[in-house]
This record gives structure tokens, C-alpha cells and sequence, in this order.
């Protein structure tokens, strides 16, 4: 399938400019070219049509001549009007002589005729025959005269083509009451003069029947199928393996033509000059166009598509592509160079950009967790000097040992990730220090899968969590269920680290809920809530956003958090661990 080509493209554009232009030039010159062929054919025409027609008028009136000639001879001989049966033999020999002598005589002042001759119908043939005769064209005629003559129409028409052996005549017979009085004449005989008309190697001038029937050169007229039956009113083309130029005149004496066959190349042959060069332009114009076509293609196309196609690439976030030497104009040349160039220094400042937004998401990481330090720093002191207060020696000696544990574990908090079973270890720790504050209100369960326990998660992750739910959770009044289960997920195609905390606490407020879905600040009477929204950054900026933290109520009033931490290894080589 072709490709979809926009109508505002550039290609589009160049491409219907190209064809406006050469197409409205290319239909000119083809019918300036056309238009001079039909000019010249007309001239060729009109002027063979002229001789023809000046020719056909010349046989006409000498055929008139011979006509009247024939009429007078019946009208006015009295030889030819007294040849009744009741002659006697000698006078009838002698009016025969008479009459040989005057057809002889009078046939010399019709050169046109090769005879004239009176039949008897009793094998008397009377004959003047001109010297151009043949003996055996006379003897064709007269075995026509003795043996058909009683058997065709000749009789019912003017001057009629007859075909006799091989050859054609043109025979007049007039009937009186005791003979036949006539005249024929040799067809070649008749179309000489044509001979002298121009008409090219391959053209032939000839005489054609009512019924078209060529008396002469019918195997050129078969061989190229030209037509002969149409009207020669105006000229016309025919023929087949050759294209023939056919002009012709009717004649009023008899039932035949007379045509001339003009080959077209030797029409063509005549046209001026220019012409010729009008006709070489416009085949060298149609041939040339796909050539153009292809050119502007290359030139201009495909080099301006393989920018295009560079820029897509780059819209699509693929900045390391680069146009490809290749052999082209010099301007596309230096787009091309320039093009390249710039590529590669918004990739090195890419790069750079880059390095420096990491450098600051891990100096915003460092001041994220260290601000969880002092706050739960000021909490344990404040659970110290309850203790002391009340006297709680062992369980002070204990709660210490503890925050040791604890504060060695939050002075390794500036690394990236920790072992899952390190963040578990101190939020039991964590846990204790709370039960021995508080030896009533909140009952853990930790349940951890065997598949996560090599992971690696953030540092004080769980433990904020645990911390948030003591402090807004629980109470004196009624136990406090506190659930952490740890497994891996693989319901999403990759594998992913999933923690649920939940607690049996009175849950969210919507208000609440709204804040940390939008990921928005927390603040209430006690100040801003640091914890949660720090964890919300620090999974982003570790994770780069593929980390998930959910937030609802269960059933009937739990608090629950869920998180999902990606492991594929592109995610943990942005983790800096040093």
C-alpha cells in the first residue's frame, strides 16, 4: 500500500507544481502537434483530391465524347440501320466493310478507347482497334461479346467495370434492333496518367468499383485491410499494418472511382520542420517526467524524510538519533552536519542536567531522613523521663539498651536501602520500646514470607508507619491490633515487593485520606506530619515514581497502607549504597 500523503506536505506541493505546470505544456505541444498533423493531412488531401477530381473529369468527358459518338452512330448510319435478314449476301459485305472502315477510322480520333465495335449477334464482330491494344485483351472482349454478353446487365448500365481473365476493362454497349454497337477500354491503360501524381514509395493511385473492388494493386489494399467502401465526400484513414490516407472522386459516367492510397509516414514526412521538434520535446517532456519525478525525490524528498523522520524519533524521547552520511546536496549537507551537532550537545547537556538532579535528589534524600531523627529523638526522651520520674529502674535500664539498639541503627540511616530483616529488627526493637511505655494498647503481628526475605527496602519505611499508628491509634481504653505482612507479588507481570500495614484503630478521616492521596501536606494541632509525606518523597526519588503507596479504610474501620516497591535492576542501580 502507498503511503498516506498529506496535502499539506511538502512533497504533495512539489509534486502536483511539477505536474501542474508540465502537464498544461505537454497537452499544448501534443495539440499544436496533432493540430499541424491534421492541417498537413488536410492539405495533402485536398490537393490529390483536386487532381483526382481533375483527372475524373478528364475520363468523364472523354467517356461523354465516346457516348455521344456511339449515339450518333446508331442514330445517323444508315449501313448499321438497313441490316435486315432480307438483304443480299453482296450488300451486307459491303455495308460491313463500310462500317469496319469508319470504326477504324474514328476509333484513331479517340485515343482514350482501345476499340470500337459492332456485334451482330451472328459471329459477325465488327472492330477498330487502337495500336495500344493487345492481341490477347481483344481476344478476351470478344470472347466476352460472343459468349456472356447475352447473360449480364451490361446493357442496363452507362460505362460498366468488367473483369475479363485477369484483367479489368470499362465497356459501353448500346443495343439496336439487329446489333450490339460499343466500345472498352483497358483500365491500366486509363489510370497512366495517374502514374505521374506523387504519392510517396508506397503510394498507389487505382480504380475501386461501386462495390470497392480494386481493379489494380488489390494486394496492397488486402495485405494492410484498407477500407474502400466508405464515401469520398472528404478523405479518411484506413489500413492495418500501414495507415493509408484515402482520397477519391466518383465518377458520373460509370460505376467505378478513382483513388489515391497516401502512405501517413509519407504525410508526416512533409511537416515542417519545427513541427518535428514540437513532436520530439513533447515524447522527450512525457518520457522525462517519472525521470524528474525521481530526481526530485532524491534530491529534494528523501533527504528532507529522513530529517523528519530523525525529528519523530526525537519527539518520541530517543535523543541518541543521528542522520546517517549519505550522498546529497551540499545545503542538506550542512542541515544535516548542523542537525547532528546539535543533537549531541543536548544530549551532553542532558547528561548533565541529569547528573545534577541526582546529586540533588540524593542531598534532598540525606535532609528527608534526617529529619525523622530529631523527631523521634525528642520522643524517646520524653519516654525516658516519664520512666525516671516514676522510678522504673529495670524497665529504664532496658528502654536505654533498646535506644542504643535503636539510635545505632538511625546513625546508619543515610544509606539508600537496608536489608528487609535489618528494617524488621528495628521496628521490634521500636515495638518493645513502646510496650515498656506502655505495657497495655498495642498488639503486633508480623508475618513475613520466606520469597522477600533477601530484599532490600528504605530505611525507617515500616517503622514511620508503626510509629504514626501508635501515635493516632492507640488507646488505654480498648487494645489495638497492628498487622505487617510482607510478601512478593507477582500479579502484574513483574515481580514486586508487597508490605500491607493495617491496624484495628478507628482508620483514616476522609479529610485525612484526601491529603494523602494528593500527596499533599498534613498539619493538626500538634503541627505538620513530616513522617508520611517524607516517605511519600523518598519512594519517589529512589524508585523514580515506580514505587506505589495506597492509602484506605477496611472493614469496619482499619487503617491500612499498602506499598509496592519495584526490583527490577535498573531501579536498584539507582541506589547509591556508599
Amino acid at each position: 500500500m502507498l503511503p498516506h500523503l498529506s496535502r499539506n506536505s511538502l512533497r504533495f506541493k512539489l509534486t502536483a507544481l511539477v505536474v501542474a505546470i508540465i502537464l498544461p505544456i505537454l497537452a499544448l505541444l501534443l495539440y499544436n502537434t496533432f493540430y499541424a498533423i491534421d492541417v498537413v493531412r488536410d492539405q495533402v488531401a485536398q490537393s490529390n483530391k483536386n487532381l483526382i477530381s481533375l483527372y475524373m473529369g478528364q475520363i468523364d468527358d472523354r467517356l461523354d465524347d465516346v457516348d455521344n459518338y456511339l449515339i450518333s452512330l446508331v442514330a445517323t448510319n444508315l449501313d448499321l440501320q438497313n441490316m435486315p435478314d432480307n438483304r443480299s449476301p453482296k450488300e451486307e459485305l459491303l455495308s460491313q466493310i463500310r462500317l469496319s472502315r469508319k470504326l477504324s477510322n474514328d476509333v484513331l480520333v479517340y485515343k482514350t478507347i482501345d476499340s470500337l465495335f459492332i456485334y451482330t449477334g451472328k459471329d459477325d464482330l465488327l472492330e477498330g482497334i487502337n495500336l495500344s491494344a493487345s492481341y490477347k485483351q481483344r481476344e478476351a472482349v470478344r470472347g466476352y461479346l460472343k459468349n456472356d454478353l447475352h447473360s449480364t446487365d451490361q446493357l442496363s448500365i452507362d460505362w460498366n467495370v468488367q473483369k475479363l481473365g485477369d484483367e479489368y476493362y470499362l465497356l459501353r454497349i448500346l443495343a439496336t434492333e439487329h446489333a450490339y454497337v460499343g466500345a472498352w477500354v483497358d483500365i491500366n491503360q486509363l489510370l497512366m496518367p495517374l502514374k505521374l501524381i506523387n504519392l510517396g514509395e508506397k503510394g498507389v493511385s487505382l480504380m475501386v468499383t461501386d462495390k470497392g473492388i480494386p481493379t489494380i494493386h488489390a494486394e496492397l489494399v488486402n495485405e494492410n485491410r484498407v477500407d474502400l467502401n466508405r464515401g469520398f465526400d472528404s478523405y479518411y484513414m484506413s489500413g492495418d499494418k500501414n495507415r493509408f490516407l484515402v482520397v477519391g472522386d466518383r465518377s458520373m459516367k460509370g460505376n467505378f472511382s478513382l483513388l489515391a492510397l497516401i502512405p501517413d509516414e509519407q504525410i508526416l514526412e512533409n511537416l515542417p520542420y519545427l513541427q518535428q521538434i514540437v513532436s520530439f520535446i513533447s515524447l522527450g517532456s512525457i518520457l522525462l517526467l517519472p525521470v524528474f519525478l525521481i530526481m526530485l525525490r532524491k534530491t529534494v524528498l528523501r533527504p528532507l524524510n529522513r530529517i523528519i523522520t530523525a525529528m519523530k524519533l526525537i519527539g518520541e524521547g530517543n535523543l541518541n538519533i543521528r542522520i546517517q552520511p549519505f550522498r546529497t546536496s551540499d545545503e542538506y549537507q550542512v542541515v544535516n552536519n548542523s542537525f547532528n551537532y546539535m543533537m549531541t550537545q543536548i544530549e551532553e547537556l542532558r547528561i548533565s542536567v541529569y547528573e545534577e538532579q541526582i546529586n540533588k535528589q540524593k542531598a534532598e534524600l540525606q535532609h528527608l531522613q534526617l529529619q525523622i531523627n530529631p523527631h523521634f529523638f525528642m520522643n524517646s526522651l520524653n519516654i525516658v523521663y516519664t520512666l525516671a520520674r516514676s522510678g522504673k529502674t529495670k524497665v529504664i535500664e532496658e528502654i536505654t539498651l533498646c535506644l542504643v539498639q535503636y539510635f545505632r541503627y538511625m546513625f546508619r540511616s543515610n544509606l539508600s536501602v537496608v536489608p528487609l530483616q535489618d528494617e524488621l529488627k528495628h521496628v521490634r526493637n521500636y515495638l518493645r520500646i513502646q510496650e515498656l511505655r506502655s505495657p497495655t494498647g498495642l498488639v503486633p503481628s508480623i508475618e513475613v514470607h520466606e520469597d522477600v526475605a533477601d530484599v532490600f527496602v528504605p530505611p525507617l519505611l515500616i517503622q514511620s508507619f508503626v510509629e504514626n499508628t501508635i501515635k493516632h491509634a492507640v488507646t488505654l481504653d480498648t487494645p489495638v491490633y497492628l498487622f505487617i505482612d510482607i510478601r512478593m507479588d507477582h500479579s502484574g507481570g513483574a515481580s514486586r515487593v508487597h508490605i500491607k500495614i493495617r491496624d484495628t484503630g478507628e482508620g483514616f478521616s476522609q479529610e485525612m485520606l484526601q491529603r494523602l492521596r494528593g500527596n499533599e501536606p498534613i498539619r493538626d494541632e500538634q503541627g505538620e506530619h513530616i513522617g508520611i509525606r517524607n516517605i511519600q518523597q523518598r519512594l519517589y526519588l529512589l524508585y523514580a515514581g515506580q514505587a506505589d503507596i495506597l492509602f484506605y479504610n477496611g472493614n469496619p474501620t482499619e487503617a491500612v497502607i499498602e506499598i509496592h516497591l519495584p526490583l527490577e535492576p535498573n531501579n536498584l542501580k539507582k541506589v547509591d549504597n556508599g
